[in-house]
């Protein structure tokens, strides 16, 4: 009996740990099944979230110009020094609608003339600036603009510009 008795005493301790052991390696398994499925969980929401912003989000844009029309050149006297100096520009317009073209065309006679005399209008001085510069597009798109009727001149860009 005595032997039973620490036989069972053997047992009973054994068992206890057995089943500890067993609980906690049931917790253990369902605390890393979980981290698991929260871990993918996240990370396929992180990685589908940045798929759809990235195909959301727009490249940037160019900056938008319109069509060019571009004038021939034009050499006049400057004002000033008794007509010593001289100008020589190459300008392109930029139109509103393409459908423009015809107009500017038609009235290419006319749209010459003005900037000729806009342009032998000027001095050295008032040209040799950067705000010089700025002053005569601004005249001359206003000036070229009162002729327009089925659109407008946007912009005015110097594609060559020298004074001698």
């Amino acid at each position: 009996m005595a032997k039973d008795d620490k036989e069972d005493e053997v047992q009973e301790p054994q068992e206890k740990p057995v089943k500890s052991s067993g609980v906690m390696l049931k917790w253990i398994i369902i605390g890393v099944v979980l981290l698991v499925v929260v871990a993918a969980a996240v990370g396929g929401g992180l990685y589908f979230f940045r798929g759809t912003e990235t195909a959301q989000k727009k490249p940037p844009a160019a900056p938008i110009i319109g069509g060019l029309w571009p004038m021939e050149p034009f050499i006049v006297n400057l004002r000033d020094n008794n007509g010593e100096r001289y100008l020589k520009a190459v300008l392109q317009l930029e139109m509103s609608a393409p459908e423009l073209v015809a107009e500017l065309n038609l009235l290419k006679p006319k749209l010459r003339d003005s900037t000729l005399d806009l342009l032998s209008s000027k001095t050295y001085v008032e040209l040799q600036e950067f705000s010089g510069k700025q002053k005569l597009r601004e005249d001359i798109m206003i000036r070229l603009n009162s002729f327009l009727t089925s659109g407008k001149i946007v912009r005015i860009y110097f594609t060559d510009f020298v004074i001698q």
